[in-house]
Parts: C-alpha cells; sequence; structure tokens
C-alpha cells in the first residue's frame, strides 16, 4: 500500500470513536434516566458519524475492493489499533463517566491540533467533530463533577472508576511509527505536546469534584499496536455479529 503509515493513522484515530461509540451503545435504554439515557445514545451516533467519515477516506486510501463497512466490521481484533481506555466495559455508570471524561478531554485537545493538518480531509473531519466534541467534553466533565461532589456513595463510586481507569491513560501520548511518520509529514498531531496540558486540565477537574488524583504511576498500552484487553474480543463479537452474518450489508 502506497500510504500505509496515512492508513494505519486513519485507523488509531477512527477506532477510538468506533470502539467507544460501541460501548455508549451498549447503554441505549439502560440510562439511569431517560435525559441521559438520549444524551449517551446521542454521543454514540456522534461519534459513528465521525468514523464513518473516517473509514471512508481509509477505503480510498487502501486502493483495493474493500469498503468503509469492511474496514469497520471486518478485521481481526489485531487489526484494530484503539487505545484500550475505550474498550473498558461499562461496569457501572461512573465507570462509564469516567472513562468518557478521560478520553473527552484528550480527543478535544487532538481534534483542535488535526484541525491544522496539511491533509484536507482529515483538517476537514476534525473541524466538523470537534462541535460535538466540544459537547462530549462538557457533558463528562458536569457527570464527574456532579458524582464526585455529590453524595458519599456517588463520591466512592467515581472515585473507585477515576482509580482503575488511570492506569489507561498515558497511552493516549504513546507514538506509533505510523503517528511519528505522520507528525513529521506535517499531517498528524504530535500527541507527546498535549500529555502536560491533558494532565493539568483533568487534575484541576478532579480536585473541583472533591475526587483525589490517582499516585499510580503504573501505566498499560498496547492497544495502539493491536494488543488489546480481553473486554475487545467479546465487543467486537456483538459489533461484528451481523456484517459476518449477512454479508455486504451496508451502513
Amino acid at each position: 500500500m502506497k500510504n500505509e503509515n496515512l492508513y494505519k493513522y486513519i485507523l488509531g484515530i477512527a477506532d477510538n470513536s468506533l470502539i467507544l461509540g460501541q460501548r455508549l451503545g451498549e447503554l441505549t435504554g439502560h440510562g439511569p434516566t431517560l435525559e441521559t439515557d438520549i444524551a449517551c445514545t446521542n454521543i454514540s451516533l456522534d461519534l459513528f458519524g465521525q468514523v464513518r467519515s473516517y473509514y471512508q477516506y481509509a477505503a480510498k486510501i487502501a486502493g483495493d475492493d474493500r469498503t468503509e463497512d469492511d474496514i469497520a466490521m471486518l478485521r481481526k481484533e489485531r487489526e484494530y489499533l484503539n487505545v484500550l481506555l475505550v474498550e473498558q466495559p461499562n461496569t457501572d455508570f461512573a465507570y462509564t463517566i469516567g472513562r468518557q471524561f478521560l478520553f473527552d478531554v484528550y480527543h478535544l485537545a487532538f481534534l483542535k491540533e488535526l484541525q491544522k493538518s496539511t491533509d484536507l480531509n482529515l483538517a476537514a473531519i476534525a473541524n466538523k467533530s470537534v462541535k460535538e466534541v466540544s459537547y462530549h467534553e462538557r457533558f463528562s466533565s458536569d457527570w464527574v463533577k456532579r458524582l464526585g461532589d455529590g453524595t458519599e456513595e456517588s463520591n466512592s463510586k467515581m472515585q473507585e472508576a477515576i482509580n482503575d481507569l488511570w492506569t489507561y491513560t498515558d497511552e493516549l501520548f504513546h507514538q506509533t511509527e505510523a503517528d511519528k511518520a505522520m507528525v513529521k509529514a506535517g499531517i498528524g498531531v504530535d500527541v507527546t505536546k498535549l500529555k502536560d496540558g491533558y494532565y493539568k486540565q483533568v487534575n484541576e477537574l478532579l480536585e473541583e469534584a472533591a475526587l483525589k488524583i490517582p499516585e499510580s504511576k503504573y501505566f498499560q498500552k498496547g492497544g495502539k499496536e493491536g494488543i488489546h484487553t480481553e473486554h475487545l474480543g467479546y465487543l467486537l463479537s456483538d459489533l461484528q455479529y451481523m456484517q459476518r452474518t449477512y454479508p455486504n450489508m451496508e451502513w
């Protein structure tokens, strides 16, 4: 493939939104209130809308017979390049919100920089997506504060979720070879430069929410290289079921 690094770079961006969108989609009809249920479903739909644009572009770059549906639905587990954070399960509402918040802060900062890409297709997708993700970030931030600074039980559950999910945050700033190549070409975002601002913003909000900043220095990574937790396999079995059972379906 002529533009293999660009292809992998796009997958690395799109797979995050695909897997997180699927996780949120699992909650449809199960939200704590109707308003929150609808909000989570709408965020899921936003993410799926974004990934369709990415996969359409990836299919064009691939230059073979694969379609956006093939790329989204028919890869093997090791071929998905999402970070480990987004594949973590909906243990409870606090985990759902904690996962969303920790990703949203990164996602918004990333898209703001991607708007500057010399690749006009990626810049256009980022320009459209940043408006949606700014809402996602406000939604998850507000809920972290509500749960953290709420009752003793909600604070405890929110703290537990942040503590457990913290180990996956550092991977957001890990660079693959494709990432480095795209940064050098002026196409990609140098995520290492987003790290300090990310933790500053996250830490400030956690303190505002009466939550303790986790002290753990142990972080897990591997998702960007296709090495995932056990949770992704189960998620993909649901995500890919219709496409594998009834081949050639279209979004």
